[in-house]
């Protein structure tokens, strides 16, 4: 997509997380008559041009809220444990929602659907030390992802 816009940004991928999802937990209804859900990092890796590295596993996860309209209001935090060491905070807030009702029962059974099928996409913010990686706290990130069985596949965007 290309803009005229002088202030258009551009996106450069920076790196791709796979995170393996364990332990689902439910809450519904909650006090505010919604569903409230808690999914905890199992384990995982990050590759990319920008960061290698992997996700500390059981260092968090998502809490994300259901809403009756079937939207998921992600709130992810975890740990990730870059190739040289450095231990990076990453919060995650975005949505996901299936473009029909059909697609929304088979990703509520943890069934594989096409990517074109759903949206989902999340805004990241890092915490990092002084160093290597903290570039990663002085950007705007978008993130795309996909919904695999038992896992997500986030890939990332700084935004330039």
């Amino acid at each position: 997509m290309s803009s005229d816009h002088p202030f258009a940004p551009t996106l450069e991928h920076a790196f791709t997380i796979g995170i393996e999802l364990a332990g689902l937990q439910w809450v519904k209804p909650t006090s505010r008559g919604e569903t409230r859900a808690a999914i905890y990092a199992a384990e995982g890796w990050v590759k990319g041009p920008l960061l290698n590295g992997k996700v500390i596993p059981m260092s968090g996860g998502d809490f994300p809220l259901v809403r009756p309209n079937g939207v998921i209001d992600f709130d992810a935090r975890y740990l990730l444990e870059a190739d040289n060491g450095d231990v990076i905070y990453l919060e995650n807030r975005g949505y996901r929602w299936a473009k029909s009702p059909e697609i929304a029962e088979k990703m509520a059974r943890n069934e594989d659907v096409d990517a074109d099928d759903y949206y989902m996409r999340v805004t990241p913010r890092f915490d990092v030390p002084e160093g290597p990686n903290d570039w990663m706290a002085k950007h705007v990130f978008v993130g795309v992802a996909e919904k695999v069985p038992g896992a997500n596949r986030i890939h990332y965007f700084v935004v330039r």
